[in-house]
Order: C-alpha cells, then sequence, then structure tokens
C-alpha cells in the first residue's frame, strides 16, 4: 500500500471518515441513554406529576429519600442478599466449573445443562419458583409471602439458580487459560490436587474471579423482576409508628413502588431514589474495573 507522509491511505480514510461511522452509535447513546438520564437528574430536583408541570424543589426529594424508612430497609435488604448471593454463586459456580471443566465425554452437554437457567426471563422464573416455594411450603402452612426469612432465601436459591451457569461458563474460560505446562510442572514437582488447586489455579484465576465477584455484586444490586414475581416484597411488617414496611422489597422494587403506589411521596421522590441507586451500581462498576485493571497489570 503506497505511503503519503508516513501515513498510509487507509490510515488517512480511516481519521477523515471515522466520524461518519461513530456518529450513529453517539447519536444513539444521546438519544437512548445520555438525555433521559439528563432529564431523569433534573426531574429528581423537581415536584411533579407530569413531567410538563414540573417545579423545581431543591433538595427536598433526597432528604425524603434517605428519611425514608422503607428505602433503607431496601437497601440493607439488598446489601444483605447481594451479599450472601455472590458468595454463593460464587462458590457453587466455581465447584461446578473445576468438574466440568476437565475434557470428559459428555462434559459439553452437563455445561449447556447448568447454563439453560440464565435464559429464562426473570418474571417467568419468579412465578415458576413462587409455585415450587409454596407447594412445598404449603405442609407447613406458610409460605415465601407470610414470612421475611422464607422469600429471603427464597430469592436466594432463584438467583443460584439462574446464575450459576453463567458464572460457570466464564469459570471454565478462566481455567482453560491456565498455562497447561504450568499444571505439568507442578505435576512433576508431586504436587497433589489440593495444592495445585490453592497454589496454582485460583492464583492464576484472580482477574476471572474478581470479574465474577462483581457482575454477582452488580446483578444482586439490580435484581427487580424476580422480585416483584416471586415475592413482591411481601410479607409487610407495621412499625411501632404505624408506617409499614415490605421487609423483602429489595431498592429496584422499592423505587417502582414509590412512583406508582405512593403518591404522597411524588414522583420527584422515586426519581431521587433513582439517582441514588444509579450511583451506587455505577460506583461498583468502576471499583470492579479498577481492581480488575490492577489486576492485570
Amino acid at each position: 500500500m503506497k505511503k503519503d507522509n508516513g501515513l498510509t491511505i487507509y490510515q488517512k480514510s480511516v481519521k477523515k471518515w471515522g466520524w461518519l461511522f461513530l456518529g450513529p452509535v453517539m447519536l444513539a447513546f444521546a438519544v437512548g441513554f445520555l438525555w433521559p438520564f439528563l432529564k431523569g437528574l433534573y426531574l429528581s430536583f423537581c415536584d411533579f406529576r407530569l413531567i410538563s408541570e414540573a417545579k423545581l424543589s431543591g433538595f427536598d426529594n433526597y432528604v425524603k429519600a434517605f428519611s425514608d424508612e422503607s428505602f433503607m430497609h431496601s437497601f440493607l435488604f439488598t446489601a444483605l442478599f447481594t451479599v450472601v448471593s455472590m458468595t454463593v454463586i460464587n462458590l457453587l459456580a466455581f465447584t461446578v466449573a473445576y468438574f466440568l471443566a476437565k475434557e470428559i465425554r459428555g462434559m459439553k452437554i452437563f455445561r449447556t445443562v447448568f447454563f439453560m437457567p440464565n435464559l429464562i426471563g426473570g418474571i417467568v422464573l419468579g412465578y415458576i419458583w413462587s409455585t415450587i416455594f409454596d407447594g412445598f411450603l404449603s405442609m407447613y402452612e406458610t409460605s415465601v409471602l407470610m414470612e421475611s426469612k422464607y422469600g429471603f432465601w427464597g430469592l436466594i436459591i432463584m438467583l443460584c439458580w439462574q446464575q450459576v451457569g453463567y458464572m460457570m461458563i466464564i469459570y471454565i474460560a478462566g481455567f482453560k487459560n491456565i498455562d497447561p505446562a504450568v499444571l505439568e510442572a507442578a505435576q512433576i514437582d508431586g504436587a497433589n490436587g489440593r495444592q495445585t488447586l490453592l497454589k496454582i489455579m485460583i492464583p492464576n484465576m484472580i482477574t476471572t474471579i474478581s470479574i465474577c465477584l462483581f457482575l454477582a455484586l452488580t446483578n444482586g444490586f439490580k435484581l427487580f423482576d424476580q422480585n416483584l414475581a416471586l415475592t413482591a416484597g411481601l410479607p409487610i411488617s407495621m412499625n411501632a409508628d404505624g408506617t409499614s414496611i415490605k421487609t423483602t422489597e429489595m431498592m429496584a422494587l422499592n423505587i417502582f413502588n414509590t412512583f406508582y403506589g405512593q403518591s404522597s411521596f411524588g414522583h420527584g421522590v422515586a426519581q431521587a431514589k433513582a439517582v441514588i441507586f444509579f450511583v451506587l451500581v455505577s460506583a461498583i462498576g468502576i471499583i470492579q474495573l479498577k481492581f480488575t485493571d490492577r489486576k492485570k497489570g
């Protein structure tokens, strides 16, 4: 290819017309994300029922959001749920991947079976597991809607069943990425299976493990449709002051219920909660990227 002042004709063409290909993507990003986000950020500082009638109210919505006991309870419940689900999902996924990463006849079928639950939609999944749990708990004259502990562990079991197969695929890729020469050297040196796992495999999979941990973390915080379908936040607990709190309501569902079900709060409070939720999830994502880049370095 011809040279022109140190640059190829191809490179000059890309530099000249690159914006033409980038333009539609940036336009879609601006229309589909940037503008709605900026509009939502503005509305979080407004009192409104219709967007056209929005009036600035300062930080009142944020004050109400942080003083809302149901929102703070949903945050604590979501945090506890996320920590437990993240731990269980990754332990199960790592264990399953450890055995299914081996090249044995029929392993591809097992991988497919474990991955398939991830393809089921959250609403459908929630109703399926609601039927299963209530069918079992009916023998004890209770259900996931009557006791919060059953609702909590029901959500844990359901999310684990859905997410383990997805995380398993990532862990299998991590196992496959380990240099076979290193494993062979460990075997020659007399390392047993436990030593190979702890001293060779896990240290070489730190990046994979961190990715799976933070994926499970963000998935736990963003859980909505499964929560809506399985428990809808029930059962309800009454405080001493007469206010009610949905004991299994997570943050995303709390925002939804605030916007559509608690008219006394106003839509502005729900929008403020959504901004707080966005900042929280974004912070988790940024930490994950920094942590992963540091491990790669």
